[in-house]
C-alpha cells in the first residue's frame, strides 16, 4: 500500500487539483484508492461534489476518535474519500497538548486494509495536520508551478521531509514531483522545470500538465476532469501521469 502525502505550502499550485485526478485516474486504471482531505478548506471535499457544510462527520471527528472509519468514509463512484469541514481549522490548537499527536493519522490508517492507494490532500502550510500526513505517508509527491515563490518554498519542504525522516518515519522519501499549469511557450517554464529535472532527477515525472481551463472548470463543477471533459489535455495528462505513478519503481 502506497500511502501519498500530496504537499506543497504554496497555495494556487494545484495541488488539490492534482489529489482528486490523479486518484480518479488511478482508479480508472484499477486500483483501489482512498482520498483523505486534510485542509481546513475542504476543497477536495468540494472538488467532489461533496458540500462539506452538510456533513455530520468528517477527518475532524475522526482524528478526535469521535468517529470511526466506516462512519466517516464516503463512496463516490470508484472513489473512497474521507472528507473535511472548517472545523479542522481547530485541530492545530485541540491537540498541540497531546500526548503523540504527530501520529494521531497514522493510528487510523493502520485500520485500513487491501487498498493500493491512499492520496492525503495536506493543508498549504508546515503545521500539525501537514506533521500527522508525513508521520503517516510512505512518499511525498509535489506538485509545484514554474515560478519563483514555488520552487523556493521547495527547500523549506525537502527540510521537514527529512526531519521527520530521521525522527518518526525513516521510510518517508520525496518520490515525485508534478510540473502543474504547464506551457511549453513560456521560456521560464522550461528553464525552471528542465533545472528542476537536473537537481532531480527521474523524480520530476515526464508528464508535465499543462494549462487547461477544463481542468479548473471540472473542480467548480464537483467533477473530476475525466467526469467533466474526458477528451481534454488536462484528462489526457493526468491519465500519463498516473501510468507513471503507477509503474514507479520505488
Amino acid at each position: 500500500m502506497r500511502i501519498i502525502a500530496m504537499l506543497n505550502q504554496k497555495g494556487g499550485v494545484g495541488k488539490t487539483t492534482s489529489v482528486a485526478n490523479v486518484g480518479a485516474g488511478l482508479a480508472n486504471l484499477g486500483a483501489s484508492v482512498v482520498l483523505i482531505d486534510l485542509d481546513p478548506q475542504a476543497h477536495l471535499t468540494y472538488s467532489l461534489g461533496i458540500k462539506a457544510d452538510e456533513l455530520a462527520v468528517t477527518v475532524y471527528e475522526l482524528l478526535k476518535g469521535e468517529a470511526s472509519l466506516t462512519e466517516t468514509l464516503i463512496e463516490r463512484d470508484n472513489l473512497k474519500l474521507i472528507p473535511a469541514s472548517i472545523d479542522l481549522a481547530s485541530a492545530e490548537i485541540e491537540f498541540s497538548t497531546e500526548v503523540g499527536r504527530e501520529a494521531f493519522l497514522k493510528n487510523i490508517l493502520q485500520q485500513i486494509k487491501e487498498v493500493d492507494f491512499i492520496i492525503l490532500d495536506c493543508p498549504p502550510n508546515l503545521g500539525l495536520l501537514t506533521l500527522n500526513a508525513l508521520t503517516a505517508a510512505t512518499e511525498v509527491i509535489v506538485p509545484l508551478q514554474a515560478e519563483f515563490l514555488s520552487i523556493k518554498g521547495l527547500n523549506k519542504l525537502t527540510e521537514m521531509v527529512a526531519k521527520v525522516k530521521s525522527r518518526v518515519n525513516k521510510q518517508l522519501e520525496i518520490t515525485g514531483l508534478i510540473a502543474t499549469m504547464y506551457d511549453k511557450r513560456l521560456r521560464l517554464h522550461n528553464e525552471v522545470f528542465e533545472n528542476l529535472s537536473n537537481y532531480f532527477g527521474n523524480k520530476l515525472y515526464k508528464t508535465f500538465i499543462r494549462r487547461n481551463v477544463s481542468v479548473a472548470e471540472a473542480t467548480s463543477f464537483g467533477q473530476t476532469i475525466y467526469e467533466y471533459a474526458p477528451r481534454s489535455h488536462g484528462a489526457k495528462d493526468y491519465s500519463q501521469l498516473c501510468q507513471e505513478i503507477l509503474k514507479q519503481e520505488l
